[in-house]
């Protein structure tokens, strides 16, 4: 009896041993399903559990946070889905600004035309207005009146056009027409009256001369009244107090431009200031002398009078070189006057030493 419990004891061992061992097999299963499950591919902003210290891996729900796009003021990314690109737009104003935010473009900035490539109409211009829906023989020119008004009759009132370029007139005008659903106008200037200026001086046709732009250049003006020969500047009086002195050498200086109103006068160049050599040694009447262009030593030496019965045969010639000190060259008058060298050239400031006998 004793044999079959022992039996029947040992048995049951058995059995609890292998329930416990599937029991630990179930677990370990269930463990690596879980660990299966959290291992698949995460969107790009999920945090991956293997590196954050939050993340678990015993059946808790992991939370996976979306990386935010803006900073902490703008709206944050609720989905999983890939983010959008967002491109930020140059120039635009505050920080975060985006294509997407900024439906509203700068308007662009219009460049005002050059002076010299416009003409704006003044008192006086008369005006040729066509209406090329008309087949009338009508006049057709309009004379600007004082203070801008245009009486063109198919506009009604009087119109305000001074200041204005004849393409900004035929748009006015157009609006103003009313007996055609379509008015097609013409417009141009027929005769130029309200933009003058007025150039006197060393020139063989002064007076008043017409502009045809808003401003010329100085050399245009120059060519119309022919400067006389002797003409070197011109002195340019503007409104203002702004008077500007113009070297007619200079070719860039009579580009500069002419606006209505100016007066312009031509005069000579101011006389070039004097220069001098000097001359020393045994001459008759030493000290500074007038130079001229291409004077050469031996008229220097007769300008001071000629030598004296004291002097000797050789001349030096100091000059003032590049680096402020001077350079000197020793000449024999007796070779020069016997045509055996050169007679040199001198040049402004020159100083000339005559040699005394037996030097």
């Amino acid at each position: 009896m004793k044999k079959v419990v022992s039996a029947l004891s040992f048995a049951l061992l058995i059995g609890a041993q292998v329930l416990a061992a599937q029991a630990q097999t179930n677990d370990v299963r269930a463990v690596t399903a879980s660990t299966e499950k959290v291992a698949q591919p995460t969107p790009a902003n999920a945090t991956n559990p293997q590196t954050n210290p939050a993340g678990n891996l015993n059946g808790t729900p992991v939370t996976a946070a979306a990386t935010p796009l803006l900073d902490a003021g703008a709206n944050s990314a609720t989905s999983d889905a890939p983010g959008k690109t967002l491109t930020t737009v140059p120039g635009a104003s505050g920080p975060g600004v985006t294509a997407a935010q900024n439906t509203s473009a700068a308007a662009p900035v219009v460049k005002a035309p050059a002076p010299e490539t416009v003409y704006r109409v003044g008192a006086g211009d008369v005006l040729d207005i066509r209406l090329l829906n008309s087949q009338t023989r009508e006049s057709t020119l309009f004379t600007i009146m004082s203070g801008g008004l245009l009486e063109y009759p198919l506009a009604g009132e009087p119109l305000q056009v001074g200041g204005l370029t004849v393409e900004e007139i035929n748009a006015r005008l157009t609006t103003k027409i009313k007996i055609y659903d379509k008015p097609q106008l013409l417009v141009s200037v027929r005769d130029y009256v309200s933009h003058s200026v007025i150039i006197a001086g060393l020139v063989n046709e002064p007076g008043r001369r017409i502009l045809r732009r808003e401003a010329v250049p100085l050399y245009v003006v120059l060519a119309e009244a022919q400067p006389r020969p002797e003409a070197g500047r011109a002195l340019v009086l503007r409104s203002g107090d702004q008077n500007m002195t113009v070297d007619l050498t200079d070719a860039k200086a009579t580009a500069m431009l002419v606006f209505p109103g100016d007066v312009i006068t031509l005069s000579a160049p101011p006389p070039a200031p004097p220069q001098f050599f000097y001359v020393g040694g045994p001459v008759v009447v030493p000290g500074q002398k007038d130079f001229h262009p291409g004077i050469t030593l031996t008229q220097a030496v007769l300008a001071a009078g000629g030598v004296t019965r004291f002097a000797g045969s050789k001349v030096k010639i100091s000059r003032l070189g590049a680096d402020g000190r001077l350079v000197s060259t020793e000449h024999n008058l007796k070779q020069i006057e016997s045509g055996k060298v050169p007679d040199p050239v001198l040049q402004p400031g020159d100083r000339l030493e005559v040699s005394r006998g037996g030097w």
